[in-house]
């Protein structure tokens, strides 16, 4: 039954994803735009990370974020189960490495990645499948190597209907960071970070008026 539901959800998630990937892609242009704290948050990441190390940026969608990794300084690259938003990642930053895949099931060797970023890319799996997750997550990261979480605060799911006029839906998952923390530390994570920004009345595209959570943690050794 397990592995049932995980290949629906993975396939509901690339189904939804290859669906609206160029309406998705523009509406979110730029999605680091107006967010200094966001901004600075990954820069720290990138500091600490160093120039030498090789980062993920898992669930990478259309890629902008790993392009702003890769302007840090970063060796970065993109990974997304989505075919259609690896087309958009791979058209939009040539000069960039995107390969598919799914986060509970990673093509890296363990310890080979000095950074993981999930940058609202956990918010898609179900609630049981977050050790898995997070197991992974720390195999592959060698021992020093650093994670940050993003993800939206609360106890509810969105599932938008008909998103910008496609006939398909997707459970969008808040969660509450002192859950996170517990599912992170449980995996052997140390926490390094934990940060929540306020909603502060901006109504622009993509700013959800809830808590933004960013979860910093670090594989022991």
């Amino acid at each position: 039954m397990r592995m049932t539901e995980t290949r629906d959800f993975l396939s509901d998630t690339r189904t939804f994803y290859d669906t609206v990937a160029e309406d998705y892609a523009e509406h979110f242009r730029d999605p680091l735009a107006g967010m200094p704290l966001e901004r600075a948050l990954l820069a720290a990441f990138a500091e600490e990370v160093g120039p030498d190390g090789r980062v993920a940026d898992l669930g990478c969608g259309p890629g902008d974020v790993t392009a702003h990794l890769a302007a840090l300084g970063l060796d970065a690259c993109g990974l997304d189960l989505s075919a259609a938003m690896l087309a958009v990642a791979r058209r939009n930053h040539p000069g960039l490495r995107f390969q598919q895949g799914s986060m509970l099931d990673l093509p890296f060797p363990d310890g080979s990645l000095a950074g993981a970023l999930s940058w609202y890319s956990s918010i898609h799996t179900p609630d049981e499948r977050l050790p898995d997750l997070f197991a992974e997550l720390y195999r592959v990261l060698a021992p020093g190597g650093h994670l940050l979480v993003a993800f939206q605060v609360g106890r509810d799911s969105l599932r938008p209907e008909r998103p910008w006029d496609h006939a398909v839906t997707l459970d969008f998952r808040r969660r509450l960071p002192e859950d996170m923390t517990r599912l992170l530390a449980d995996a052997g994570f140390r926490l390094a970070s934990r940060t929540v920004r306020e909603p502060d009345g901006r109504l622009g595209k993509g700013v959800a008026q809830v808590p933004q959570a960013f979860v910093w943690v670090v594989k022991p050794g």
